[in-house]
């Protein structure tokens, strides 16, 4: 008898791990009327979606961005550059691994979900960059996911850096993800919806 209540116990505790380890893989569209984006990239953002691979071990995910022509009809974007960019400020930070705020840049990126860092060199305007990403499963079924780069500039060097918590609704169709961008310029938080499609 007490064997039986061991194991179940055992089993109990497996379905719990197992319960609160979410997956997010599915395709997820932005919801521009929820959340708090920042009033510059909600301007630039016309749609967006998210395609998401996860496993046990790895999380993959896709950005594809629909944007907005500039409201003044100025070049917000620089020309010819996979990540466009507000001009003069650094690439956008999106799934790409670009910099900025608001998930903006688009590409795929993966993480490894061990809480490990993974350096990968990413193509910019000024040759290869360094960034630095890494990615871990919570406890409470919500992933953490991190980007950091330095750049070298005319000043010197300054680290930017975008950290994002994803957590599902209890249904499982919507995702919200909260983040903070760190620079030289400041700190800048928001917070996107996206429905399951």
């Amino acid at each position: 008898m007490k064997k039986l209540g061991v194991l179940l116990s055992f089993v109990f505790m497996l379905s719990l791990s197992a319960f609160a380890q979410n997956n997010f893989s599915g395709t997820w569209e932005l919801d521009k009327s929820k959340g708090k984006l920042d009033e510059r990239m909600s301007k630039m953002i016309d749609s967006q979606t998210l395609t998401v691979v996860q496993t046990e071990k790895e999380f993959t995910v896709e950005t594809k961005t629909k944007r907005l022509p500039p409201p003044d009809g100025g070049a917000m974007m620089g020309s010819g550059d996979k990540n466009p960019r507000p001009a003069g400020g650094p690439p956008l930070m999106g799934g790409g691994g670009g910099m900025g705020g608001g998930r903006g840049g688009d590409g795929t990126t993966t993480y490894s979900l061990d809480g490990k860092e993974k350096t990968v060199e990413i193509e910019s305007p000024t040759g290869k960059q360094p960034v630095v990403f890494k990615g871990k499963a919570e406890n409470d079924g919500s992933l953490r996911l991190s980007q950091t780069r330095t750049l070298s500039g005319p000043n010197g060097e300054m680290t930017i850096s975008s950290n994002e918590q994803w957590t599902l609704s209890a249904d499982g169709k919507t995702l919200t993800i909260k983040r903070e961008n760190k620079s030289p310029r400041g700190n800048m938080s928001s917070e996107s919806v996206f429905k399951k499609l």
